[in-house]
Formats: C-alpha cells, sequence, structure tokens
C-alpha cells in the first residue's frame, strides 16, 4: 500500500483540547474542570448542530459561544475579559509531547492538517507550538462552509494535495472524525490515547471521568478505524509495515 499523505485532525490529536483545564481552575476555580469538559462537549454539539441546520458558523465564533453557554452554565457571568482569557488559549493549546518527533520522522510524507479550526486558528496555533514549516496545507473545514464529519470536508483534501484518497492515511484521536473519515475511503489511524474505561459502581463520576466516557472510546457505528494506535510516535511505523 502506498501511503503518500498523512493527514492529522489537529484538536486532540495534535494539540491537546484539555490543556484549557490549569486556565479553567486559575479563572474558575473548583467550578474549572466542569467548564472544561461542558466547553468541549457543547462546542463539538454545535458544529453538529449548524451542520444539520445548514447555517455555517466558522469555529472560532462557535468556540466563543459554546464557552458562554458553559460558563452560564455553571452560575458564571461570561463576561468579555474572561472570555478572552479563556479564547486566547484555544490559540496556543499545548501540543502533544511526541507530536514534533512523530513529524520529524514523517517528513518524507505530505503532511497536512484537517480541522474544524478557522484558518486564524489554525495558523496560530502552528505558530504557537513551533511547527510552522511542517505542513503542506491546513485545511480548514471552512474551504467547505461545514463540520467534520460531513464527507465535503474531507474532499477538501484531495484537490488540496493532489492525491488519490487510497493514497491517505487520516490520523485523529476523535470517533466522530474517525467514523467519517473512513466513511469517505481515508486509509485511517485511530489514536488510542487512553484505554478504554466503564463507569464505576458510583454514580457521581466527575466530569472529567465523564468526558472519558462520552469521548474516550470508539463509536459504536459501522464506520471503524483500520488501525489503532497509542501515540502519533506509532504512526511511521504503522507506514512502514504497511509498505512492505
Amino acid at each position: 500500500m502506498a501511503i503518500r499523505a498523512v493527514i492529522f485532525d489537529a484538536y486532540g490529536t495534535l494539540y491537546d483540547e484539555q490543556s484549557v483545564s490549569s486556565l479553567a481552575n486559575d479563572l474558575c476555580g473548583d467550578k474549572g474542570e466542569l467548564i472544561t469538559q461542558l466547553w468541549r462537549l457543547k462546542q463539538l454539539e454545535y458544529t453538529w448542530l449548524r451542520g444539520l441546520m445548514r447555517c455555517y458558523q466558522d469555529f472560532w465564533l462557535i468556540t466563543r459561544a459554546s464557552l458562554e453557554f458553559s460558563l452560564t452554565s455553571v452560575g458564571i457571568s461570561p463576561t468579555s475579559s474572561l472570555c478572552d482569557r479563556f479564547m486566547n488559549k484555544y490559540l496556543n493549546l499545548d501540543l502533544y509531547a511526541e507530536a514534533e518527533q512523530a513529524l520529524d520522522v514523517l517528513r518524507d510524507h505530505e503532511l497536512a492538517i484537517l480541522s474544524n479550526g478557522s484558518p486564524k486558528m489554525l495558523d496560530a496555533l502552528v505558530a504557537s507550538s513551533g511547527l510552522v514549516g511542517r505542513f503542506v496545507d491546513l485545511i480548514s473545514v471552512d474551504r467547505a462552509k461545514s463540520f467534520k464529519p460531513d464527507p465535503i470536508c474531507y474532499a477538501l483534501v484531495e484537490p488540496a494535495l493532489e492525491v488519490a484518497k487510497d493514497e491517505v492515511l487520516f490520523v485523529s484521536s476523535n470517533g466522530f472524525d474517525v467514523a467519517g473519515a473512513k466513511r469517505y475511503g481515508f486509509h485511517v489511524a485511530w489514536i488510542q490515547r487512553t484505554a478504554a474505561t466503564s463507569a464505576t459502581g458510583r454514580s457521581d463520576v466527575g466530569p472529567a471521568e465523564f468526558y472519558r466516557l462520552m469521548r474516550g472510546r470508539a463509536e459504536h457505528l459501522d464506520q471503524v478505524a483500520d488501525y489503532r494506535v497509542t501515540r502519533l510516535t506509532d504512526i511511521a511505523p504503522l507506514i512502514e509495515r504497511l509498505s512492505k
């Protein structure tokens, strides 16, 4: 199998969207963890709702709206100054520790990002993490005016990189994204960053555990990843095995 291009999701795959939690704890005390998880879940929900309603709004605005919802839900006023501090963190999310090494090893392949993030957000993330020049393209779904897992988002890759879909390995840690990319026709590797967990006997699970239960395992859909790995540095050995 000839893999010419490796396409990465951004949020949760290259960049740790959970890295907002430290700031949330600093700004909102014991409500910080709950805000962190509500924010991400509502952010994803808004992309799907807007996709279904066919009323596109870019990811920056959706991220702001979902933050305001989350703050209001826990009884905190979403003032402009508070929201601005949270939003700035989304332009400076932490890069996963092994990401730079993984990209170095894959430098002989065409590397790109396909993300829900707006062009402004992706440019800022790549610049803040020192990855400028590592990718041949930062493909925002803004070009399609829709959100993943809409097939028209994955269809942006082929003309942008001049590759066929069967020459693409798509890498994501998000179950909905894995399903969408596989349904479209890419080869797909799922980054399973944590072992799949089940609820304990307690009913009072915390927000972080609830999030893991919601987003930490493969979706029960009929589109599943071709490959499961645990770290980004597993991608290069996977491609080497596939090429033999």
